[in-house]
């Protein structure tokens, strides 16, 4: 992926691969110094590398605690060395050089990067100007419920692209076949990386994910239960360490329910036994509860609101909404609430169908008067004048913290 993302900037990259090649770790058992290192890795790679003009790519780099520790010698003493270092498990890497890397966290495609893959002109400008009309959320909406379907998975993404003069049967067969390979991937890495947390307990609550949240019908999403997750473990004490583990890896999504009147820091009122859980990719969530692609399209398929929340969830940390916030009162609940600059709290309304009547968010006004309310729906969203409730369609989620500081 480095290789793809920055390789064409340099005349030549250098790339070496803890897990593929564990026999490359040896050049990191002596000196830390930048330019011994890179004399031992030309010994064993036997490629030349010239620092101004070419990359070295650390990949997997959790697999080598050594190599960590060395970028902070290549920060400090050779800081116009080109170095790049990706892994899978970097989030659970306890001796990360802070400030001395700048760190970047690749997350699934978004719903806009999605578009913009599809390399339709007149689709990308009708989402990058937030276009009104009814042809373009025809359009818009069809290419969100593909994107249920596919989610953001570079290489899923890439398929269903790719394979567009095939049947659709045979391009969701690709699209499917790559879901089984990461699904089945993610597991086996539970044991790899799961350290001193029992990877059962990774795996139960991972694949509860999906059938907790495909049993709320046209309801929000409840609160993690913990309860039959796993065999003789029924609280959140004994299932503490997974979450996080999971959280970490950014596999899950957390959204924490507040209750009462929510103020800023939102963070302040969290409480960590009360979560949601969410997939961190639509396309797996679907495909690990079996929906087909011809389901997903069909109409009745909007009232399962899950997907939408998931989708909205996973829009909103990809923008920097990580975790989440939603409201609790009594039986009424919205989905997610947004801290503004100002100190203002905006309720944020997930309808996944046509079907725009918000009880929760009526009640929400009732008790705590926000200055402004956002429904985000499948129908193409209320007029550019109207300032206070705001109703937009799903697919412009990304949009949100920018309406929500006017």
């Amino acid at each position: 992926m480095l290789q793809e993302l920055f390789g064409i900037a340099f005349a030549n990259v250098l790339r070496i691969d803890f897990l593929e090649n564990p026999a490359y770790k040896a050049a990191f058992d002596g000196s830390l110094s930048p330019d011994e290192l890179l004399m031992n890795i030309e010994l064993i790679t036997n490629q030349v590398f010239r620092p101004d003009t070419d990359l070295l790519i650390l990949d997997e780099i959790g697999e080598c605690a050594r190599a960590v520790t060395s970028l902070k010698y290549f920060a400090e003493k050779a800081p116009s060395y080109f170095v790049a270092a990706s892994g899978s498990n970097i989030g659970l890497l306890n001796a990360f050089p802070v400030g001395k890397v700048e760190q970047y966290n690749l997350r699934p495609l978004t719903f806009q990067e999605f578009i913009y893959a599809s390399q339709e002109p007149a689709l990308i400008k009708a989402f990058d100007t937030q276009a009104n009309s009814a042809a373009a959320h025809t359009k818009l909406m069809d290419k969100l419920t593909d994107y249920f379907y596919t989610g953001g998975m570079p290489e899923a993404v890439a398929a269903w692209y790719q394979y567009k003069e095939l049947s659709i049967l045979e391009r969701v067969e690709k699209v499917s076949k790559i879901h089984a390979d990461l699904v089945a991937g993610y597991r086996r890495d539970f044991g790899k990386y799961a350290g001193k947390v029992d990877a059962t307990l990774i795996e139960s609550v991972f694949n509860s994910i999906p059938a907790q949240l495909s049993l709320v019908t046209d309801e929000s999403v409840k609160r993690f239960k913990f309860k039959n997750v796993h065999e003789r473990k029924s609280r959140y004490g004994d299932f503490e360490t997974a979450i996080h583990w999971l959280q970490s890896c950014r596999l899950a999504l957390a959204n924490y329910p507040v209750e009462g009147q929510p103020r800023v820091p939102l963070a302040a009122y969290k409480k960590d036994n009360m979560v949601k859980l969410f997939m961190f990719d639509v396309g797996l969530l679907n495909h690990m509860l079996g929906s087909s692609y011809k389901e997903i399209k069909q109409q009745s398929y909007e009232y399962k609101g899950y997907i939408a929340e998931n989708f909205v969830q996973q829009e909103l940390v990809a923008i920097g909404v990580d975790p989440s916030y939603s409201w609790n009162d009594a039986r009424a609940e919205v989905e997610f609430i947004l801290a503004t600059d100002e100190g203002d709290v905006v309720p944020v309304e997930v309808k996944s169908g046509k079907r725009t009547r918000a009880k929760s968010l009526a009640s929400y006004v009732e008790k705590c008067a926000p200055r402004k309310t956002f429904k985000l729906t499948g129908t193409q969203g209320s007029s550019a004048t109207e300032q206070t409730n705001i109703v937009m369609p799903l697919y412009f989620v990304q949009y949100l913290p920018y309406q929500t500081h006017q």
